[in-house]
């Protein structure tokens, strides 16, 4: 349990969220509008299913050019996509959403938001949960956490801590302290 499941957490509290990964999966699919772009520049990585995310990520995984490339392809798309969410919740005066943003500080860009949540469980459960991904291996976890920000500094520098290693219950709770806080300051997302 993670971001996806505090993610959810939010969803079932009627709360709308921008899900990044889920809108990159939907532009690699087939017909997605990343496909014809990323065939361009990594023929190999394209089936008729779309974009083979594993084929892909051996192709950039080790290449700081070709991942550049990658991202001048997908982080545009994915800007579409937030702006339009978040416009949609804007004409419908939606009072607060999430934007999960994976390498939010990573990325450098400047998101307009009221807050930043960070969610973190120890290091030994982030390990044990990434290595239980399809195609990871400790040399290739190895390489992603060396481009990611060390997660103290992400908990110092955010507004609030979620923590998801102590189970369903105990993360439930404390993201609706955060959520009643955020109410009673009467502070909105200002999307």
């Amino acid at each position: 349990m993670g971001k996806s499941t505090t993610a959810s957490m939010f969803n079932h509290r009627k709360i709308p969220v921008f899900d990044a990964d889920k809108v990159v999966h939907n532009l690699f699919a087939k017909g997605g509008a990343a496909v014809g772009l990323v065939e361009k520049h990594f023929p190999s990585a394209v089936t008729d299913d779309g974009v083979n995310r594993a084929a892909l990520g051996r192709i950039v995984f080790d290449d700081p050019h070709r991942l550049s490339i990658l991202e001048s392809i997908i982080h545009p798309l994915v800007d579409m996509e937030r702006n339009k969410f978040l416009q949609n919740h804007r004409r419908g005066k939606t009072k607060m959403v999430v934007l999960d943003i994976p390498l939010f500080y990573e990325t450098k860009k400047r998101y307009s938001r009221d807050f930043v949540c960070v969610v973190s469980a120890p290091t030994f459960l982030q390990r044990q949960r990434a290595l239980d991904r399809p195609g990871m291996t400790p040399q290739k976890l190895k390489a992603i956490l060396l481009r990611q920000m060390p997660d103290h500094e992400k908990r110092k520098r955010s507004d609030f801590v979620v923590s998801t290693g102590l189970g369903k219950a105990h993360t439930n709770r404390i993201l609706g302290k955060v959520l009643r806080y955020m109410r009673q300051r009467r502070i909105h997302n200002s999307i």
